[in-house]
């Protein structure tokens, strides 16, 4: 049934049903008084008319606000926080549409609750304490790097903080050292394994052994072409930094649906044009409630997040709900090579640059393993040249406003004025060729 030993982290992945709902109940009150500290939210309860005694059942969660990515915009930098600064012990964020990150801040016990949910899908996915860990995760605001390299240590394993970028030094390192278990996005795991080939590398003469991928959505596809081009092993997780990082949910020994840590997070599926809950096992879009977090909790998120949830028992032994894949989204925001990019940043950049005309499309492919990003702008008729030297100036500064919005390098294309077709109605910005080709 199981490809290695099934190995639970703690006893509270296996609680009863029974046991695991009155944990909840007690934890979303809990909540919902911490909450109530901050402004927004307590403002937000109050036009709900719920106070913390109203919560008498889990089904009594409907009556809570929902929050959305906005709501923390519009608190920058950190409004939303439950807790004094002097409890802080660490700031991460994720980008936003204005070139300012959205921040979330974590306490002493929020850092160990974090580090405790990654040790349980690392170690449901085949991590031992004498295995040692190559992350390819970038190091910085992202949640991503921090988040498993503390969930890696908190299970005894050593780690090498790779950080991202210079495959062939990742592949040198991975092979000098013996790393077993990858960490990384999908897309990059892939590039790892076609740099290896170019090397003469066979799967054979790579130590790696597990692989635990997140950051961009997957396919069960690319799950196949991984593990027989890596030879390994590969686990999905998922997480974001608005709930607490990577660590809401990953897979098991048996790779079917993702355990959502239920005992930290109460998480719904809904319906996003009606809100109301979708039948058992249909799609929807994934609301999640914090339950333990001190410094920012969360009531209701909506992470615009596409998938189905699953209620039937796992072979593991686990009890949480598993959630599937992701499958798209309800917004226009782009995952690329694992970092969020909204269109309209790269309009804002594109502003931003005197000459660049606020006419664009955004070309998205992934010819090899990597997303490319191609952005087609056009020159305003003042400022096109036929002189060479003229154009590569505003090239170059295009490049560099949409790098800094975005964190992303993207390959920038000047067309001539008048060149991009014009839309009477809503303009398509984006094309995403990713969809229509096989993994």
């Amino acid at each position: 049934m199981f490809a290695f030993e099934n190995r639970i982290w703690d006893r509270n992945e296996t609680l009863s049903r029974e046991d695991l709902e009155s944990l909840q109940l007690a934890r979303l009150r809990q909540t919902v008084e911490r909450a109530a500290n901050v402004p927004f939210y307590r403002n937000a309860l109050a036009r709900a008319r719920v106070t913390p005694k109203d919560i008498r059942s889990l089904d009594d969660i409907r009556r809570l606000p929902m929050t959305v990515k906005d709501d923390m915009r519009n608190n920058y930098p950190l409004g939303l926080l439950a807790t004094p600064m002097e409890d802080i012990a660490r700031v991460h964020g994720s980008s936003g549409t204005t070139g300012k990150p959205t921040f979330v801040a974590y306490s002493k016990g929020d850092l160990d609750t974090w580090a405790g949910l990654c040790a349980r899908f690392l170690t449901a996915g085949g991590l031992l304490p004498s295995h040692l860990v190559h992350i390819c995760f970038g190091y910085g605001l992202f949640t991503g790097g921090f988040g498993l390299h503390y969930g890696v240590e908190k299970v005894g394993a050593a780690v090498v903080p790779a950080s991202s970028g210079n495959t062939p030094r990742q592949i040198m390192l991975i092979r000098d050292l013996g790393a077993q278990v990858l960490v990384s996005t999908p897309s990059y795991a892939l590039n790892i394994a076609e740099v290896a080939r170019a090397q003469g590398l066979g799967p054979d003469d790579l130590p790696l052994k597990f692989a635990h991928f997140g950051g961009e959505p997957w396919t069960e596809d690319m799950r196949i072409r991984i593990e027989k081009e890596l030879g390994l092993l590969a686990f999905n997780n998922y997480g974001l930094s608005e709930v607490i990082g990577p660590g809401v949910s990953g897979e098991c020994a048996a790779r079917n649906g993702m355990h959502v840590q239920e005992d930290h997070f109460i998480v719904e599926c809904i319906d996003p044009d009606t809100l109301e809950p979708v039948k058992e096992g249909e799609g929807g879009e994934l609301v999640f409630t914090s339950l333990t977090k001190e410094a920012m909790p969360v009531l209701r998120y909506r992470t615009r997040d596409i998938a189905c949830l699953d209620r039937a028992p796992c072979p593991c032994g686990r009890t949480g709900v598993r959630m599937g894949r992701i499958v798209g989204r309800t917004d226009d925001m782009l995952i690329i090579r694992g970092v969020n990019v909204f269109p309209s940043q790269i309009e804002e950049a594109l502003l931003r640059v005197e000459g660049a005309a606020p006419h664009y499309v955004i070309e998205i492919d992934r010819p090899g393993s990597l997303d490319q990003v191609t952005v087609r702008v056009e020159v305003l008729p003042e400022s096109f040249s036929d002189k060479m030297s003229v154009m590569q100036i505003l090239h170059d500064r295009i490049d560099r406003e949409i790098q800094s919005i975005t964190g992303i390098r993207v390959k920038v294309e000047l067309a001539a004025p008048q060149t991009i077709e014009r839309s009477v109605g809503k303009a398509k910005r984006v094309i995403d060729h990713r969809a229509a080709k096989p993994v």
